[in-house]
């Protein structure tokens, strides 16, 4: 026994005093980030500094995915609670609502973060830093993003963003963060969406800077520590937002002493030297180059695979590509990324968390709070009970997907405002529903939807794979007989035996129509595919960012049979297909008003909806461009039905 004991001392020495690596959780984030950084090699660094950081399998490092988004609620990826639109909420006036909100927020993205991670998924939409809150300032309400903001009001933005990232961020429990916020984007940008890419800001007054633009960005780095910034798309002064010096070293960095990621808007480097773009750089190895010498350590893009190129080229220093990439290992290491989740004690919220109802009750309170009655004329509020006639009129009355906003995630349950209603009367009360007019347009869709009939019988015949192509035997083939209402959301398949994720679908019938006209093919979706007309493809889609609408028009005869076949493919986070066949009809308010006539009080859902406005969109429908408003006034359309003799009049 003294032999063997005399033999393995000299061993227990040596790893007693062997030196930590990054994998010695008992050190700092920054220390743990310097070691790591030495094991690096030039292209490992720069695949680090991108949005899809790709792993280091020879050190261990897992993917990660930095863009995930909280704008109101945990978004694009599957169920969550969706809580009010920051203008909401910021019609609240209440901060500490709004801290009740994002803590709630936090919870559900670091539970659904420990369920993918517990999946070996690290995707998009499913990290801990997340691209939230907007604080710029809303100066003109045409601005299609302004929904996002807080307002116009430099004071009220402050408040209100202070708490979202205290909210988000919480506290850190002793080893680890619970989440890091990010403020976006910095700065001077308040639209419009249609020239962000090219638009620059000159001629500002020093007072406007330091009084309207930079004071949310100031408050949010000195009074609520956030982690990340998000530099703006546009210039300042003649320099790229995310390449300015003044904005990203004098102002941010140096007088505001922040230490935190600055991370690029999703292509803004690619600005930087693009004919459509600034062309403040003749290619991307200067443009990268000259973003991580002006406090760019992170970017969502491609362009600084260019980094690699520039370092050999002698455009940018390796040591200075190291001080980006030392705050994103810190960050990374801050949160417990690298770390097995069992040490991580974040990981224990339940996933039951998510959408649950003490967080829907926070939700409503929430709504509550944020509305606004502008008028009450002649006190017809409240309403009386009792053998009333309500009449529901306008294009959001009965539209589920307006409610949720934009940058949403999917909630359980949705109750339109024309359900909300009908809930809400008595026994003795009547409801009449009459949609009237679009939101733009001045026309509506009647469904021709129930004159399809496929081989198999009425609608169309769908058959689905466990694959995203189309491969193989098909898993399930049902019929479906009415217009496509498809979502995973809250773990629910498209048809029993179909993967929630990973699969591909096709439907098949035969329209035949009962009129002559002009018909509309109406799609919204979140997933890509194609749609085929007597076996030629006439529209594909391939949505990335989100649900997105888009129609094709086709000239019909009567009688003349049509084949339609729709594909599509699951893309990522939740997947879903809406689909409906239709004759545009024109609207006709007269008939609209008779058929309400017999009503003692008119509530019309009017206003726009989230496909119309939002960011950088390519509507362009009359009184939009691009994402924005031309004007301010209700839709033409919508002010025909305003000026009809109605009791009430509600806009959304």
């Amino acid at each position: 026994m003294k032999r063997k004991l005399i033999c393995w001392l000299p061993l227990l020495l040596l790893i007693g005093c062997s030196q930590p690596t990054y994998r010695t959780t008992s050190l700092t984030p920054d220390k743990r980030a310097e070691l790591l950084l030495k094991e690096l090699t030039l292209e490992e660094k720069v695949a680090l500094m991108m949005d899809t950081s790709q792993p280091v399998e020879r050190l261990g490092i897992k993917p990660y995915n930095w863009w995930n988004e909280a704008l109101h609620g945990v978004a694009r990826a599957g169920l969550a609670t969706v809580f009010p639109q920051p203008i909401g909420m910021a019609a609240s006036f209440s901060p500490q609502t709004v801290y009740e909100v994002f803590n709630a927020v936090s919870d559900e993205a670091r539970a659904k973060n420990t369920y993918y991670a517990s999946q070996g998924s690290y995707e998009r939409y499913q990290g801990l830093t997340m691209w939230t809150p907007t604080v710029n300032i809303y100066r003109d309400p045409r601005w299609g993003r302004g929904i996002e903001t807080y307002g116009e009001d430099p004071y009220l933005t402050s408040r209100m963003g202070v708490m979202v990232v205290k909210g988000l961020q919480g506290t850190n429990d002793g080893r680890y963060d619970k989440l890091h916020a990010c403020a976006k984007h910095f700065a001077v940008h308040s639209g419009p969406e249609w020239d962000r890419h090219s638009f620059n800001v000159e001629n500002l007054s020093t007072r406007d800077l330091y009084e309207t633009y930079l004071p949310p960005f100031e408050a949010l780095v000195k009074e609520a520590g956030v982690k990340e910034v998000m530099c703006a798309y546009n210039s300042f002064e003649g320099e790229p937002c995310c390449g300015s010096n003044r904005l990203l070293m004098q102002i941010l960095r140096n007088d505001w002493g922040f230490d935190g990621i600055v991370l690029s808007d999703c292509g803004a480097i690619a600005d930087f030297y693009n004919e459509y773009g600034h062309k403040a750089y003749s290619d991307a190895e200067s443009a990268s180059a000259a973003a991580v010498l002006n406090g760019t350590d992170l970017e969502c893009g491609s362009s600084y695979k260019a980094l690699v190129k520039a370092a050999q080229e002698g455009k940018i220093d390796e040591k200075d590509i190291d001080k980006a990439v030392l705050r994103l290992l810190e960050a990374r290491f801050a949160l417990g990324e690298m770390d097995a989740p069992e040490d991580v004690s974040w990981t224990k919220i339940p996933f039951s968390v998510v959408a649950s109802a003490a967080h829907d009750s926070l939700a409503l309170d929430m709504a509550r709070k944020s509305m606004t009655l502008l008028q009450n004329k002649d006190n017809i509020l409240p309403l009386k009970r009792g053998g009333l006639t309500v009449a529901v009129m306008g294009p959001n009355a009965n539209d589920s997907v307006m409610q949720w906003g934009n940058y949403n995630g999917m909630p359980s349950h949705t109750v339109t405002i024309l359900d909300g209603i009908r809930n809400a009367l008595g026994a003795d009360d009547k409801l009449i529903y009459e949609q009237s007019c679009s939101w733009v347009e001045r026309t509506l869709i009647q469904s021709v939807f129930n004159q399809c009939k496929s081989a198999d019988g009425q609608g169309f015949t769908a058959r689905y794979w466990n694959n995203v192509k189309h491969e193989g035997t098909p898993v399930t083939t049902t019929q479906v007989t009415t217009p496509f209402r498809f979502c995973t959301s809250g773990a629910t398949v498209f048809a029993p035996g179909v993967n929630l994720t990973d699969f591909s679908a096709t439907y098949n019938s035969v329209l035949t129509p009962l009129q002559s006209g002009e018909v509309v093919f109406e799609i919204y979706t979140y997933g890509s595919g194609c749609l085929r007309i007597n076996g030629e493809e006439v529209k594909r889609f391939r949505n990335t960012h989100g649900g997105r609408s888009l129609d094709y028009t086709l000239q019909v005869k009567a009688g003349v049979p049509y084949d339609i076949e729709l594909d599509f493919e699951y893309f990522r986070s939740d997947a879903q297909l809406n689909f409906d066949i239709g004759f545009k009809q024109k609207v006709n308010i007269d008939a609209s008003v008779a058929c309400v006539k017999e009503a003692d009080v008119v509530v019309f859902a009017g206003g726009i909806s989230p496909l119309l406005e939002g960011e950088e969109m390519g509507v362009n429908l009359p009184g939009f461009k691009g994402g924005d408003r031309t004007d301010i006034e209700l839709p033409a359309v919508q002010r025909l039905c305003q000026n009809a003799d109605t009791a009430f009049f509600y806009a959304q």
